[in-house]
C-alpha cells in the first residue's frame, strides 16, 4: 500500500513520437492528407533532433528527423526504418515521477530530466521496462502547449 502512494499519475498521451529521415517529405502526407495542423516545427539540441508537431484533437504526432548520425533517432532508422519511435505521457511533476520509478528499480534512459520540444522538460523510460516500447515521460510548462 506504500509503494502506492509513491507512483505519481499519468494525465494523458501527450504525443505519439514518428521517426522519419525527413520532415520535409514525411510532413505532406500528414498536413495534406490527413487535414493535421503543423503547430511547431523545433529543434532540440538535447536530442539531436527535428521535430515538427501536428494538432490531433487535445494531443499530438510528433515527427522527429535527426540532425545528425550521433542522434539515437539516427541508429532507430538505420536499425528500424521509419515508424513509430515511442510514446510520450504527460506527468505534473517529471522528477517526482523520475523517483519513483527508481524507487522501484524501473530500467530508465534519463535518470535527471532533459529540455524538450515546446518548453517541456522530458525523460525516457528504457524500452525493456516498457515491453519494448520507448516511453517518454514530458512534464509541460506553459498549461497551453501541447
Amino acid at each position: 500500500m506504500e509503494q502506492e502512494k509513491k507512483k505519481q499519475p499519468i494525465k494523458k498521451i501527450a504525443h505519439i513520437g514518428i521517426a522519419v529521415h525527413s520532415l520535409d517529405e514525411a510532413l505532406p502526407f500528414y498536413r495534406d492528407h490527413l487535414g493535421l495542423t503543423l503547430e511547431k516545427i523545433e529543434t532540440v539540441t538535447s536530442e539531436k533532433v527535428r521535430v515538427a508537431f501536428l494538432s490531433v484533437g487535445e494531443s499530438t504526432i510528433e515527427l522527429i528527423e535527426p540532425i545528425d548520425e550521433t542522434s539515437t533517432v539516427y541508429s532507430f532508422l538505420q536499425k528500424r526504418g521509419e515508424g513509430i519511435h515511442h510514446l510520450a505521457l504527460q506527468t505534473d511533476d517529471i522528477r517526482k515521477q523520475l523517483a519513483s520509478l527508481k524507487e522501484r528499480d524501473v530500467k530508465l534512459v534519463h535518470e535527471e530530466p532533459v529540455r524538450g520540444a515546446l518548453q517541456t522538460e522530458i525523460a525516457f523510460i528504457h524500452p525493456k521496462a516498457g515491453n519494448n516500447v520507448l516511453i517518454e515521460l514530458v512534464e509541460r510548462q506553459k498549461e497551453d502547449d501541447h
